[in-house]
């Protein structure tokens, strides 16, 4: 299998393996680094120190302000959450994008029902966020606004530094994700005067629950912790730190300050093979930007292909149809649709994320396999009846839509007798109904039309082991087989 899905989480750096062991061997690995009173604690108290430093050099900010926390969800919760309470006195406005991750635009959905107004900001066609639709937004009791520095699912990268200055020329505090972002493009938090920047470990080479928040001097007073119990990471983070993660992390951050520009230049030449080599492919649109685009993700959209069927086609490559954190809920990219692209086919899109250990040949390998698995899958789909079988005419039934992620087309023959002829299915859906569409066509020649035996969609659905959420798409099936037997 090749793996394509470091947007998703990335390899360990063998450097980060290597750190780590030794950590866990060591007085470092051993000590608490609150306990400084004795040689152990020193040494995980250094050892975490030298991290923060290597850290805030790849972000460009003083060591201080970083604060390590389980990961970037649990980074954007303090930032926003904590924020929030702590500016309540002066203003419960904020200001935030339709293309946020989830684990920010909860944390906002939270906050509206607990009395803070939200203004949203739509993205323009290719992604990005105008300066003008953000100041447009903003109000007298504006405290502070959220914008990530590179989308999650398209790549598309925003001009933070620009976001920031308008936030600072009138006083509001401004936060960024950036968890797609650090480690691979270049960010100075501090030159741009983000006051707050989350991070996430394993999108760098870094191991997994372990990253931190960025905080200024200019908003640590008005930030309130979310847990009590201890006074780690200056009173912001309570509890005992795992320094062999933070140790992993410091690494992870230190190769990615010395390998970025290596990073990215084959990254972009990756990208460059995988488009060329999928050029031929009709029906094919990039979603990520052309100019301001994460190195290694590709967005595409492919229609005429349902999406889960593409993935189940493609099983030598490990990829998603979007955001880890939704891939198994079966809805149309939240993301994708603020961009404008059809519902109908932001389900059917493709997150390519290449990484640092990726090859040349295993880029052409997945756009050959893409380009050869599509045309059969579209085939399933194509427009106009089955050819014909002997002189009975086909009765057709359909139901559902391409919108809806199932349209089902059932083609019926029947003979003199009353009996089936021949059935045939045209349909764009899963590989779940899929299953139940070939068994179908396999049991229904033969058997008399006005009284066939097939069992109900709850029968297909238990014998097949699909879902509950996917009974809607068997309806679909059993009402364009009734639509056709009825005519035929």
């Amino acid at each position: 299998m090749i793996y394509l899905d470091h947007a998703a989480s990335t390899p360990l750096d063998p450097e980060v393996i290597t750190a780590m062991q030794a950590c866990w061997a060591s007085p470092a690995g051993i000590g608490n680094p609150s306990a400084v009173t004795h040689a152990y604690g020193r040494a995980a108290a250094e050892a975490i120190e030298e991290a923060r430093v290597e850290l805030a050099a790849l972000i460009g900010v003083d060591p201080q302000g970083i604060i390590f926390t389980s990961g970037a969800t649990e980074a954007n919760n303090l930032a926003l959450q904590g924020l929030a309470r702590g500016r309540a006195d002066f203003g419960r406005h904020g200001i935030s994008s339709r293309t946020e991750h989830k684990a920010v635009l909860e944390v906002l959905q939270s906050l509206s029902k607990q009395g803070h107004t939200i203004s949203w900001i739509e993205p323009q066609r290719d992604g990005r966020i105008s300066s003008m639709d953000l100041v447009s937004r903003l109000r007298a009791d504006t405290q502070w606004v959220s914008i990530m520095h590179a989308n999650n699912e398209t790549g598309v990268v925003q001009d933070i530094a620009q976001f920031a200055t308008l936030c600072r020329e009138r006083d509001i505090f401004f936060h960024c994700d950036a968890a797609q972002s650090v480690g691979k493009i270049p960010i100075e938090a501090g030159k741009w005067g983000v006051d707050l920047l989350s991070i996430s470990a394993h999108k760098f080479y870094g191991p997994k629950g372990i990253g931190a928040l960025y905080v200024s001097e200019r908003v640590r007073p008005w930030l309130v912790p979310l847990m009590r119990g201890g006074s780690q990471e200056r009173g912001l983070r309570p509890g005992t730190l795992p320094t062999a993660q933070i140790v992993g992390l410091g690494v992870a951050a230190r190769r990615a300050r010395s390998l970025r520009e290596t990073d990215t230049a084959h990254l972009k030449t990756l990208v460059k093979e995988f488009k060329q080599a999928l050029a031929a492919l009709a029906g094919l649109q990039f979603n990520d930007h052309p100019l301001y685009a994460l190195p290694g993700l590709v967005s595409l959209t492919v229609e005429g292909v349902q999406g889960e069927s593409l993935l189940a086609a493609l099983p030598q490559l490990a990829l998603s149809t979007g955001a880890a954190c939704d891939s198994t809920s079966g809805e149309p990219s939240y993301v994708l649709r603020a961009q404008g692209i059809a519902p109908e086919w932001a389900q059917s899109t493709l997150r390519v994320s290449f990484g640092r250990g990726n090859t040349r040949e295993e880029a052409l390998e997945a756009a050959r396999a893409i380009s050869e698995v599509v045309p059969r899958l579209r085939k399933r789909d194509q427009p106009g009846e089955p050819p014909a079988r002997g002189s009975i005419p086909w009765q057709v039934g359909e139901a559902g839509s391409i919108r809806e992620g199932c349209r089902v087309r059932c083609y019926v023959q029947r003979d003199v007798a009353g009996k089936v002829h021949a059935i045939e299915f045209r349909a764009f859906v899963c590989p779940d109904v899929q299953r139940v569409l070939d068994e179908l066509a396999e049991v229904l020649p033969g058997q008399w039309v006005e009284s066939l035996k097939v069992g109900t969609p709850a029968d297909w659905a238990e014998r097949h082991h699909i879902s509950a959420e996917k009974l809607g798409r068997l309806l679909r099936v059993e009402d364009a087989l009734r639509q056709a037997c009825k005519q035929a």
